[in-house]
């Protein structure tokens, strides 16, 4: 079974209970041989600007942030460790708003969208985008989450 560490580090209350982040990392992480071990950090804009600016050199708050794990060098380590997401709840709901979207589906997709970050998932490339993006909505389809790449989604 796939484990999360659930930190909650925001006054903001409106983010999905630890049974839903579960549900959206187990269908991230399907096929997966070995469980895998994650923490996910709920935070304020405060919090993941500071984090930005220091691991991505980018002013500003931003939704998600991904940090794969990496043994240290020379160290050889099969703990299942996948990494850490630091989530803005404030913009998480700000944008499902902004984009019309059940904010529990853009709370599914944005966690769906950080554990392959983890898995070693990128978009910054276009064929890797187009891959990274096909997966999403195949991950998410399975959680009946209409593609979140769509103008608009169906309230």
């Amino acid at each position: 079974m796939n484990y999360l560490d659930i930190q909650i580090a925001t006054e903001a209350t409106a983010y999905p209970s630890e049974e839903q982040f579960q549900q959206w990392v187990d269908a991230a992480l399907v096929g997966r041989e070995e469980d895998a071990e994650i923490t996910i950090r709920l935070v304020d804009e405060a919090e993941i600007a500071e984090l930005n600016q220091q691991y991505r050199h980018k002013p500003g708050p931003t939704n998600i942030l991904s940090f794969p794990f990496e043994a240290p060098e020379g160290i050889e380590l099969d703990l299942g460790l996948l990494g850490d997401l630091v989530i803005c709840v404030p913009i998480i709901v700000q944008e499902a708003m902004q984009q019309r979207k059940q904010i529990m589906h853009h709370w599914a997709h944005i966690t769906v969208h950080g554990v392959l970050h983890l898995l070693g998932y990128d978009h910054i490339e276009g064929q890797e985008a187009e891959q990274m993006e096909a997966l999403e909505i195949q991950i998410l389809n399975t959680l009946n989450i209409a593609n979140p790449y769509l103008e608009e989604s169906p309230q």
